[in-house]
């Protein structure tokens, strides 16, 4: 059986200028644009000498010395891939022309109260806007998504995010210090992707918590997002399994009332080397014995599922799609969820009877 996974690519050029230089453009956003074929025109960044490094690096022709100089120097057809920390963005996205089809790195602000003033700025300037939520697109989930629809594994009743790896926060110093840490900018791209496959939960129980030895906010999550009473859709995640990977997990999975899939997230595994993706499937024939299929897949979700979201935008801003996969009117839902999950956990649970 063919699975269908790779994503459609735009049917015209549009140059990218990208407004930040920091890790996560040189790991995957370049080499993804490298991969599909996408015109990269120039680069903006507040320290100019890393945005040289990075252009020549990959052959951009211009580095700018500010926003406004890229913007009065930008094609008519520029798509602009704002790679910067959140609290850049309002400012930023004000500099960009009307109308503009603009790619926006994930989250969408660090707080639900930012995620509203960035959507509302967006319909402000009548943006073709997108949030960088680029799991979606990862060769392991466009696969699960295919079988999915296909209707091979029947009505879908469980999915499940399970991470317990060793995290080495200090390779993002901008990050690991953020007061919302493990599901601001981790769990939340589980919570997008559930979102995608299920849509908008009723409600959401949630407690995300410290370890006792380690200076973060935050590094382990467990967030179960209510559906109703047949479909169950939980995340766990732990950073602090720091016992070498004899027992380390990193997987999603999915599974229906005529078969499974299980997609091992390899990327997380040894970060940031990673180990290889696996991606099995199960479909269950009546009088069988049920057999998983193992089927490789090309790519993984550095770099290749930027590659997605990048080709989502051009294809929805040229008009030969009408969805907009990740658009900001999308993932403030997202950032709803991820609002409701904080209250979860500050609010806590139901206490205990107590029984004499």
């Amino acid at each position: 059986m063919e699975i269908k996974y790779k994503p459609e690519l735009p049917e015209t050029k549009q140059p990218i200028i990208i407004i930040g230089a920091g890790g996560i453009v040189a790991d995957a956003h370049l080499p993804a644009y490298k991969i599909a074929g996408f015109d990269v025109f120039g680069i903006v960044n507040r320290t100019k000498e890393r945005a040289q490094k990075l252009a020549d690096a990959f052959g951009i022709p211009n580095v700018f010395d500010s926003v406004a100089e890229a913007v009065a120097s930008a094609p008519d057809n520029a798509v602009y891939d704002l790679t910067i920390m959140p609290e850049q963005y309002v400012e930023t996205l004000k500099q960009l022309p009307d109308g503009s089809a603009v790619l926006i790195q994930k989250p969408m602000g660090d707080d639900f109260a930012q995620a509203k003033e960035i959507l509302e700025l967006c319909r402000f300037k009548n943006f073709k806007a997108a949030i960088n939520f680029q799991l979606r697109f990862a060769p392991f989930v466009s696969a699960a998504r295919f079988l999915i629809e296909q209707g091979l594994i029947g009505e879908l009743y469980d999915m499940e995010v399970r991470v317990t790896i060793e995290t080495p926060w200090e390779i993002f110093p901008h990050v690991m210090i953020h007061p919302r840490l493990e599901i601001q900018y981790h769990s939340i791209h589980y919570v997008d992707l559930i979102r995608s496959f299920l849509g908008n939960p009723k409600s959401v129980l949630a407690k995300t918590l410290k370890h006792p030895a380690k200076a973060l906010s935050s590094s382990r999550s467990t967030i179960l997002m209510d559906y109703g009473d047949t479909m169950h859709a939980v995340i766990n995640t732990n950073h602090d399994h720091d016992f070498g990977a004899n027992h380390q997990e990193s997987y999603l999975k999915w599974e229906g009332t005529k078969g499974a899939i299980v997609a091992k997230i390899g990327l997380l595994m040894d970060y940031p080397h990673g180990v290889p993706d696996v991606f099995e499937y199960c479909i269950v024939k009546e009088g069988e014995t049920p057999e998983w299929q193992t089927v490789k897949l090309e790519g993984s979700w550095f770099p290749e599922a930027f590659i997605g979201t990048m080709a989502n935008l051009m294809r929805y801003n040229e008009g030969s799609t009408t969805t907009l996969n990740t658009s900001v009117e999308d993932v403030i839902q997202t950032m709803a969820v991820v609002e409701s999950a904080y209250q979860s956990s500050d609010i806590g649970g139901v206490r205990v009877m107590s029984y004499a």
